[in-house]
């Protein structure tokens, strides 16, 4: 699950996305002040923020400086102001993306999804391991409890697609067009089958599963 921090003043808008974005499968936390921000972020450790320019205490742009010179985390500011000028101030201060006000929810969520994109995995080619599996991506080789888990080439393409960004969302599309091919990307059945598999060999509860995890509606994330 992606960890998200919110800094926004307007109380009715930040409560609307705190429960949207959580019903997304992001974990929010939020605060209305800036000068909160810092301590919330190193006490939650975010992915990524989305911070509002117009902050009661302090200016937006400067809670982005602060978030920039502490972490290389995503930063998406929100604002009503639309001058090519603070944009440009609020890119240059660090941000990764300008969304102007008012704006969808859809919108917001592909932004998000795109600026997660662009974070390097954290763990390109090691050893994950979780409280029952140890996987190691460059032997292609999977143990659960200690004993190795037979995995088809197709399982574990589709497996390693999520491992490539741990808590990352993998769209259905994504994982279509990297394990199949561009001409696939809408079946989505197949998705079903494979992901499925996976829970059954990798999951102590198929039915209620711990690590490889459906984003309704969305796509899959491998959670560690």
């Amino acid at each position: 699950m992606n960890r998200l921090l919110l800094v926004e003043d307007d109380t009715a808008l930040s409560r609307t996305l705190h429960i949207g974005l959580q019903a997304r499968g992001y974990d929010v936390r939020s605060t209305t002040l800036g000068a909160e921000a810092m301590p919330l972020a190193q006490e939650f450790r975010p992915d990524i923020a989305i911070v509002d320019l117009g902050l009661p205490d302090v200016d937006g742009i400067e809670v982005v400086r602060a978030l920039r010179a502490w972490s290389d985390l995503p930063v998406l500011v929100l604002s009503a102001r639309t001058t090519q000028d603070d944009k440009v101030a609020a890119l240059d201060g660090g941000a990764d993306d300008y969304v102007t006000k008012p704006f969808g929810m859809d919108e917001l969520l592909a932004r998000l999804r795109a600026a997660l994109r662009r974070v390097p995995p954290a763990q390109p080619s090691s050893t994950i391991r979780t409280e029952e599996l140890t996987i190691d991506r460059a032997a292609r080789r999977v143990d659960r409890n200690g004993a190795p888990v037979h995995l088809t080439p197709t399982e574990w393409n589709v497996l390693d697609v999520l491992l490539r960004a741990p808590r990352h969302l993998v769209t259905q599309r994504e994982l279509l067009h990297e394990v199949w091919g561009p001409q696939y990307a809408h079946e989505t059945n197949y998705l079903r089958v494979y992901i499925a598999q996976l829970r059954r060999k990798l999951e102590a509860r198929p039915s209620a599963p711990r690590h490889i995890l459906t984003e309704p509606g969305a796509g899959y994330r491998f959670e560690p």
